[in-house]
């Protein structure tokens, strides 16, 4: 069982059900997994991330994490399209597990709607929902 109060949650971010993170970052947003998921996964090995130009709709899959426990799939927390992925965790997936927040982030988005964003979970409801599923 996982303290949930020691999870790192920045407080600029929003947290969609399936354990994705968003930053808005002026018209874009930013996406990767939080603390919890990474912690829950274990060493990551490899990350599947869509192309540039690619669309997706808020809760369509957009890739796959796989790690020594097991291979997860990755939703968008905010619907929109690729503009940007991060190569860094294509070569060196560890840093997933180092730092979610920062150079593990997965993809830059121009979101098709961004009051979706609105619509994820603060860092203390995200906490309480982790908290209910342990």
């Amino acid at each position: 069982m996982i303290d949930t109060s020691q999870l790192i949650l920045p407080d600029d971010l929003r947290y969609g059900e399936d354990h994705e993170w968003a930053r808005l970052e002026g018209d874009k947003v930013r996406v990767g997994i939080s603390d919890y998921a990474q912690q829950q996964l274990g060493d990551i090995t490899f990350v599947e991330l869509p192309n540039v130009g690619d669309s997706f709709e808020k809760g369509q899959q957009f890739g796959a994490v796989e790690s020594t426990k097991a291979v997860s799939d990755l939703f968008m927390p905010i619907g929109g399209e690729i503009l940007e992925v991060n190569q860094a965790i294509r070569e060196t997936p560890e840093l997933v597990n180092q730092a979610p927040y920062g150079g593990g982030w997965m993809i830059l988005v121009k979101p098709t709607r961004v009051d979706e964003f609105d619509e994820l979970m603060t860092k203390d409801a995200y906490r309480d929902m982790v908290g209910r599923t342990e």
